[in-house]
């Protein structure tokens, strides 16, 4: 793995336990599950930790990696536009007296944002996130409808959990592509 490609899977492992620590912040649980979303938060924090030190750790190994202005403009749009979406989505929602769906809206934007990025990013496997994203968004809003378990605690866990699987999945294979380049 090139020092960019280390870089970039440390920032993935940064990002993504930030979020995923956030996202385990969002159901309102009862013991004993609120137990383990505080540990999980933890962990995914850690994760957090690891990622930037990877990141930091390529940085120094390398050479000024070039910036790749166009695809940073695109990056910069893609999220602008999720966060107008779901900032917006969030506001109409309390607006009609849903703010109860919010974390699911949220989590659908989430994941439909994935798939834009992918090939900005240079990981193909954030088109898989982010399906199982959009398709968690789709489980919390059914359980919303159709049972009282309310939906952010559906798309909480669900979401924290798969965006620290998928930080840790970044910095596995970093550490995999390591071992096998330094042999």
């Amino acid at each position: 793995m090139d020092v960019r490609a280390r870089r970039q899977a440390g920032l993935t492992a940064l990002y993504l336990g930030v979020f995923a620590t956030i996202w385990f912040s969002v159901p309102a649980a009862e013991s004993p599950l609120r137990t383990l979303l505080v540990v999980a938060s933890g962990g995914a924090l850690l994760t957090a930790f690891g990622g930037a030190a990877l990141a930091l750790r390529a940085g120094r190994a390398g050479a000024a990696v070039p910036r790749d202005r166009r695809a940073d403009r695109r990056y910069l749009v893609i999220v602008a536009v999720e966060f107008a979406v779901a900032v917006l989505g969030a506001v109409l929602l309390a607006a009609l007296g849903r703010a109860e769906y919010v974390p699911v809206l949220v989590c659908a934007v989430v994941g439909a944002h994935f798939p834009p990025l992918a090939p900005v990013l240079r990981d193909r496997l954030l088109v898989p996130l982010g399906v199982a994203m959009c398709l968690l968004a789709l489980a919390g809003l059914v359980v919303g409808f159709v049972s009282p378990t309310p939906p952010g605690l559906v798309v909480g866990t669900g979401a924290g959990l798969l965006l620290w699987a998928y930080a840790l999945l970044a910095l596995l294979r970093a550490a995999r592509t390591g071992r096998v380049a330094g042999r």
